[in-house]
C-alpha cells in the first residue's frame, strides 16, 4: 500500500528565541493534522527527525511529540537521524511503515533549534556529522571548501556562478513569507569578499553558506486507499535512498556520485527525465552543492553547471525552477527539519497552494536532500493525485 501526503504544517525558520524545541514540534503537528482534517487520535505513529549532534539538551524528542494532545497516549513515537537528510529519513520510515500494512496514518516532524549555541558550537555539532578517523576538527564549512577547491582544480573558478546561486535563492525567498532571511542582495556583494561578507572557508564567502535556523515542519501520511477521505492527496512518483561512503578519501571529490546516482534511479523508477521536471528543492547547503547537483541531475554536463545558472535555467521563470522557497541559503538550514520542509514546499507546488512562490502548471516537483559531505542522499518525485 502506498503512501499519499494529505496534510502539512510548517513554522517560520529563523532565530525563534521564543520558542522551545518541544513548541517548534507541537506547532508544525498541530498545523500538519488540523489541515488534514484529522485529530490528535487518529495518528497511527510518529516519526521525528531531528539531527541536534549537541545542539539542543532535549535529545529524546520523540517523546514530546505525544504532549500535544491526551489521547496520543501510547502511539509509537520514533526520532530518525540522518545527519543533515534526517528529515527525508523519517518521512520514509513513515511511508514504509505504511507500505507494509503495519499503520494507516502517520505524522512526520522535522526538527532543530540551532540558535542556542553561538557560531562556533553549532560547527562542531555539525562536525560529528564528517569522518572523525580522517575529519576530526573539520567544519562543514571546510569540508565543502575542500570540495569547492577540488572542483576549481578540475573544471575552474566557479566563484561567479556560486554567488550569481546565492543571488537567486535569495530573491526567490522575498516571495516565501516562512524564510528565514527575506531580503535582497546584490549580485556584487555576493561576488566580492569585504567586511561583511567575510572568507569563511576558501573559495566560500559567507554568502556562499547557508543560514544557521530553527524551526519545524511536519507531514500527515495516510495509506492511499484512504485518499478520497482528504481534500488533497500528493503520490510519490519515486522515493529512492542511497548511502555512498563517510570518508572524503574514498571519494572524489569534484563529483557528488551518490547524488547521480540517487536522481537517477528516482528517475528511472518514476518513468521521467529532468526535462519532464516543473520545480525542484535541492539542498544547498552550500552554494558550490547546488552547482554540482545541477550536474548530478543531468541539467548540465559535469564541470558546466555554471551554465544552468547563467542562462537562467533554474531562476523563475525558467525551464526548471530551483529552490523556489529560497533553499537553504535563505529559507533556513535547520537540520532535521529540512527534509520535512523541502516535502512541503514541494507538496504545495504541484496542488497549486504555494502563494507568491508557486511555479504556474506545476505536476512535477523534485526534493533532494542530502545528509553530510554528499553521503546520505535521497530524491523523492512527487505529483497531486485524485
Amino acid at each position: 500500500m502506498n503512501a499519499r501526503i494529505v496534510g502539512w504544517g510548517h513554522t517560520p525558520f529563523g532565530a525563534l528565541k521564543g520558542k522551545t524545541l518541544e513548541d517548534l514540534i507541537l506547532d508544525a503537528a498541530r498545523e500538519a493534522i488540523a489541515h488534514a482534517g484529522l485529530t490528535p487520535a487518529d495518528i497511527d505513529a510518529i516519526w521525528v527527525g531531528h539531527f541536534n549532534g549537541g545542539l539542543s539538551p532535549d535529545a529524546f524528542p520523540a517523546a514530546l511529540a505525544l504532549n500535544l494532545d491526551e489521547r496520543m497516549r501510547f502511539i509509537p513515537a520514533v526520532r530518525v537521524e540522518n545527519a543533515c537528510a534526517s528529515g527525508a529519513a523519517a518521512v520514509y520510515g513513515a511511508r514504509d511503515a505504511i507500505a507494509s500494512g503495519r499503520i494507516r496514518t502517520a505524522l512526520v516532524i522535522g526538527v532543530e533549534k540551532m540558535t542556542d549555541l553561538d557560531t562556533a558550537g553549532v560547527g562542531r555539532a555539525l562536525a560529528g556529522a564528517s569522518y572523525q578517523a580522517e575529519e576530526a576538527g573539520v567544519t562543514f564549512p571546510q569540508i565543502f571548501g575542500r570540495i569547492a577547491q577540488s572542483y576549481f582544480q578540475r573544471f575552474g573558478d566557479q566563484s561567479t556562478a556560486m554567488a550569481r546561486i546565492a543571488k537567486k535563492n535569495h530573491d526567490h525567498a522575498l516571495a516565501n513569507p516562512l524564510a528565514h532571511m527575506r531580503r535582497e542582495v546584490e549580485f556584487d556583494f555576493c561576488n566580492s569578499v569585504s567586511d561583511k561578507n567575510p572568507m569563511i572557508a576558501p573559495p566560500l564567502r559567507l554568502t556562499d553558506c547557508s543560514l544557521i535556523s530553527d524551526g519545524a515542519a511536519a507531514l500527515v501520511l495516510a495509506a492511499e486507499d484512504m485518499a478520497a477521505d482528504f481534500p488533497r492527496s500528493v503520490g510519490f512518483r519515486a522515493a529512492i535512498h542511497i548511502n555512498d561512503f563517510l570518508p572524503l578519501s574514498k571519494r572524489q571529490m569534484w563529483h557528488l556520485e551518490g547524488a547521480t546516482t540517487a536522481f537517477r534511479r528516482a528517475f528511472d523508477a518514476a518513468g521521467i527525465t529532468v526535462a519532464d521536471l516543473d520545480t525542484a528543492e535541492v539542498h544547498d547547503c552550500f552554494t558550490i552543492a547546488e552547482l554540482m547537483i545541477y550536474e548530478a541531475m543531468g541539467l548540465a554536463p559535469e564541470g558546466q553547471g555554471a551554465r544552468a545558472v547563467a542562462d537562467g535555467t533554474v531562476m523563475r521563470g525558467g525551464a526548471l525552477p530551483i529552490n523556489l522557497s529560497g533553499g537553504l541559503k535563505s529559507k533556513g538550514h535547520p537540520v532535521g527539519a529540512t527534509g520535512v520542509s523541502m516535502h512541503v514546499m514541494s507538496a504545495m507546488q504541484v496542488t497549486g497552494t504555494a502563494g507568491d512562490m508557486q511555479q504556474p502548471g506545476a505536476e512535477l516537483a523534485c526534493v533532494f536532500n542530502m545528509g553530510g559531505s554528499g553521503v546520505a542522499n535521497y530524491c523523492s518525485i512527487l505529483e497531486a493525485r485524485s
